[in-house]
Parts: C-alpha cells; structure tokens; sequence
C-alpha cells in the first residue's frame, strides 16, 4: 500500500510538472504571438506614418531658399529703352474673386466666389490693365490649380484678353498644394505672384522669405512668403531689376514680418551696389510709419521708408489727405470704404520718379486692394 501511494503522489507531481511546464510553454507562446502582433502593428504604422509624411512632402510646394522661376518672352519682344518713362502697375487682385465676399480667414464665412463673378472680375481687371495701358505688371494673389477658383490659371485667363505686346511673364507660386485639409478648403490650392512685360524677361529668380513659426505639418500646407526677381535687359547699360512680393497677413505676435524685412532689404541693397535701378512692389501687410500715428506694423516697415523713396511717400500718407493713399478696403461688410496703405513701390536712387497715384475711385469693387501706379525714368548709363 506505501509502495502504491508512493508511486501515485510520483505520478501526480510528474504530471503536475509537465501541466505547469505546458502552461508555461503556452504563456511564452502567447507572448511570442502577442510580441509578433504588436511588431507587426508598429512596422505598419511606421510604414503608414512614413507614407503620410512623404505624401505631404511631395504633395505641397517644397521650394529652394533661391531658385529659377519660369518665364516666358513673346518674339521680338524689345529690350527696355533708355532714359524713357516707364509706367509700372501694382495690384493685388484677391484671386479675381470680386468684392462680394467675406471670407473665412478675414473672420466671414465664404469660402469661394462664384464661377459667374471669377469671369466678370476678370473682365474688370483687364479693363483697368489697358485703360492704365502700363508697361509692366505686378500682380500679387493670382491662382492657378485652385479648387476655389475652379483649377483655372488666372494669369492666362488674363493674358489672353490683353493685347499681344503683354507677352513676356514671369511667375512664382507662394502657395501650392495637391490637397490642402483645412475645412474651409478641402481641395487644391495655388497662389502666385506674377510679373507681366512690354519687355524682354532676360530672366526670373523665386527667393523663399522666412517662414511662420508653425509646426511642420501645418508649415506644409501654410503659404511660402516669396519674392520674384526678373530683369529686364537694357542695351550696354545696367539691367532694370523689378521685384514683386506680398509679405505675411497674420503674424500672431511673432518676428516673421521684421525678418522678412531684412531679407528683402538685403536684396535691395546687393542691386544697388551693382549699380541696377531696381524697383519692388507688392503687399506688404504694413502700414506706413508717422510722426504722430500709430499704425498697424509701421515700425516693421520703417527700415525700407528710411532708406529708400517709396511710393506712396511718407509725406503723402501723412499729409493732409491720407485716405488719397488708402489701398486696402477690407471685405468686412461694415467698413464702407478704403481705410489704410499697405500696398507700397520702392525704388533704388538712380530712378526718377514721375506721377503715381492710387486708382480708386473706379476699382472699389474689384479687389480687396486697390492698384497703385508709378511713371519712373531710368538712368541713360
């Protein structure tokens, strides 16, 4: 009877042992299932997040910080004379959309104009281009590949209604994307500043300003602040050298606008001390400085009111009828009229200034801005 008990507690805890190591085999089993799992999980989630991130990167505007822009010159098209007046337009155009609306980044809620009002918007801005009848354009917010302006380039959309002599172009995208996610847009978008000429474009140049300090997903899909350089070729003399740009809108209490600043008056003086006339204009998303007044962004855009002429000068946006200067007129239904200067010419020292003035009182339905011209005279040497 011992001898039989013995044998079955023997039994009993070999069996024991071998259910234990069993379950100890199928515990490591399981954690080798699970770990294999979760492996899994983590490389296809590495994988997908990786493919995210390239889709971003390739599908939204990666430029260099200085890089060739496109261009175009129609056939014979003549150099710039000497000593001549030149008479220059400056507009930005709001994307052809009309003044209809109130969009969602000014604090509206529209998100696109109509098809109907793109159309007739053009028409306007072609109208004013051959009344002007000037001899080089600067447009800043000209769409191309849009999905709020139904995927058109708006630039050839203009072009083709101007006459032939208009054929010489320059453009830079400042805003590109295949995809943008905002809610509003959910859709393509494409923005540039464009350069259009009577004269030969001997050549064109995008320089990349600094960017908002916006994490890099969102960085991707915000607008890239640029300025489009094009010479304009002379005979044996120094080449006329025109910039076009349209800084930052919304800040949010950083430095980007003073940078950009910087930058842009690097390039200027690099032209000066080669001896080019040179003339820049655009928006600039700042208000002139005063003696008196205090304006939105007016120390930012000092340095340039300093140093160069600028039109409209400081003497006519402080004088006795600033609002003549007034460019902007805000798509908020309840301001009624033009209100501030934020559209501006500089010009180097060997540039005379003729006439210039801001077109108002036919323009106020066109643009959230309204164009400002300037006639300059360029050195015979």
């Amino acid at each position: 009877m011992l001898y039989n008990a013995t044998g079955k507690a023997r039994r009993f805890a070999s069996l024991r042992e071998s259910n234990n190591l069993n379950q100890r085999e199928q515990v490591e089993i399981n954690y080798k299932k699970i770990a294999k799992v979760t492996a899994i999980s983590v490389c296809v989630l590495v994988v997908l997040f990786a493919a995210f991130v390239g889709w971003v990167y390739l599908s939204t505007h990666q430029p260099d910080q200085v890089e060739s822009a496109p261009l175009t010159n129609r056939e014979y098209a003549p150099l710039v004379p000497q000593g001549e007046k030149i008479k220059i337009l400056n507009w930005n155009v709001q994307f052809i959309a009309g003044k209809g609306y109130y969009f969602y980044y000014e604090g509206g809620s529209d998100t696109r104009p109509t098809s109907e009002d793109i159309i007739r918007t053009t028409e306007e801005v072609t109208r004013v281009i051959k009344e002007e009848n000037p001899d080089i354009i600067l447009l800043q917010e000209v769409d191309d590949g849009a999905k709020r302006t139904d995927h058109e380039d708006q630039l050839n959309n203009l072009l083709a209604r101007l006459p032939d002599d208009y054929g010489s172009h320059a453009s830079a995208f400042y805003w590109k994307a295949a995809f943008s996610p905002h809610p509003k847009i959910l859709g393509s978008v494409g923005m540039k500043l464009s350069v259009i000429s009577r004269y030969k474009i001997e050549s064109a140049v995008r320089y990349q300003l600094a960017l908002k300090p916006d994490n890099w997903f969102v960085r991707q899909f915000d607008l890239k602040r640029a300025v489009l350089e094009v010479v304009l070729p002379r005979d044996s003399v120094k080449d006329l050298v025109v910039f076009n740009t349209h800084l930052t809108a919304f800040a949010f209490g950083s430095d980007v606008r003073s940078r950009q600043v910087e930058e842009i008056k690097s390039l200027l003086n690099e032209k000066s001390s080669n001896g080019n006339p040179w003339v820049i204009g655009g928006d600039f998303n700042l208000e002139p400085p005063g003696p008196k007044v205090e304006r939105k962004g007016s120390e930012v855009i000092k340095p340039l009111f300093d140093e160069y002429r600028a039109v409209p000068g400081y003497e006519e946006v402080n004088g006795a009828s600033p609002e003549d200067w007034y460019t902007h007129f805000p798509n908020d239904p309840d301001i009624k009229s033009p209100n501030k200067t934020i559209d501006y010419f500089f010009l180097s020292d060997n540039l005379s200034l003729g006439e210039h003035y801001v077109r108002q009182e036919d323009t106020l339905d066109i643009s959230d801005h309204l164009p400002v011209i300037a006639e300059v005279s360029l050195p015979g040497t």
